[in-house]
């Protein structure tokens, strides 16, 4: 008689890894390699530290968002239960994961060991920038330990997640906080493989909606520098979107464009200006 299998994963004492739904399986000796990869790509990893603590200390303005730092500093030990957690991953387990996991893993690292990067200093600084110094940046910083290697913000950023052809999804640039009134919102919860295009989508057109980021005036765009920095990744094809343009039309109702400045951004008559960015730390004000 054949037994029915359960794909299952030990948890490690420190609360950190998995959670695993049981999930009957062909019995071992029927077992193809790609029925085993696909029983590993059931696992999906525990971020609910991490929610919590956005769902604690994150306050929404509007379009933007405003973080409690000194609240996340007095649940430290729950910050750092959950980002020892990430580090606790393997490369090769993640690398078995689906790729929503994957990409919802790396977004929330990303997000975590910057709020950890700002908890270092935050009573004392004014932005982000001020964590770095003349010969490097704060997001070159290798402080981030992440399998196995000393790594990081620019490095989870710009290798692990852009650099990868893994993922290829512009909206990340509306997912990643980098601590700034000027960036995209925080979100107040935390990326979940299951929902996040979904979460990605929500955040597009949160951003795109701030007016005070990004908005048209007479035959003008007027946008963000994060769509000076990483215009490649906006023409690079997403939803067939080639030119910056182009991406902008998919969200004419979340720019609040009228049909005729539609139809000039189709013929590509309007100019686009980018507008100075806001690096003044993204903390509620007392």
């Amino acid at each position: 008689m054949k037994l029915l299998g359960v794909v299952c994963i030990v948890l490690s004492s420190s609360l950190s890894s998995f959670v695993v739904a049981e999930t009957p399986v062909k019995p071992m000796v029927d077992a193809t390699a790609a029925d085993i990869k696909e029983m590993v790509k059931t696992s999906v990893f525990d971020h609910s530290s991490w929610d919590q603590l956005l769902t604690s200390n994150i306050v929404t303005a509007g379009a933007s968002t405003q973080v409690n730092y000194a609240g996340m500093d007095k649940q430290s030990a729950l910050l750092k239960q959950y980002l020892d957690s990430l580090s606790n991953v393997k490369k090769a387990d993640f690398d078995n994961w689906a790729k929503p996991d994957q990409l919802a893993f790396l977004l929330n690292a990303y997000n975590a060991w910057t709020v950890k990067l700002i908890l270092s200093d935050y009573k004392n600084i004014e932005s982000i920038k001020d964590l770095g110094s003349v010969f490097q940046s704060p997001w070159k910083k290798s402080f981030i330990p992440l399998f196995g290697d000393e790594v990081s913000l620019d490095h989870i950023e710009h290798t692990l997640i852009r650099g990868s052809d893994r993922y290829n999804d512009p909206r990340i640039h509306f997912a990643a906080n980098c601590a700034s009134i000027g960036c995209p919102a925080l979100r107040n919860e935390a990326y979940d493989g299951s929902k996040i295009d979904k979460q990605l989508e929500e955040q597009a057109e949160l951003f795109l909606s701030d007016s005070t980021r990004n908005f048209v005036k007479g035959d003008r765009v007027n946008l963000s520098s994060i769509f000076k920095w990483y215009r490649g990744d906006f023409e690079a094809g997403w939803r067939d979107a080639y030119e910056l343009s182009e991406f902008l039309l998919l969200y004419a109702d979340a720019l609040s464009l009228t049909p005729a400045q539609v139809e000039a951004l189709e013929a590509d008559d309007m100019s686009i200006k980018f507008l100075d960015y806001d690096w003044n730390l993204n903390i509620i004000k007392p």
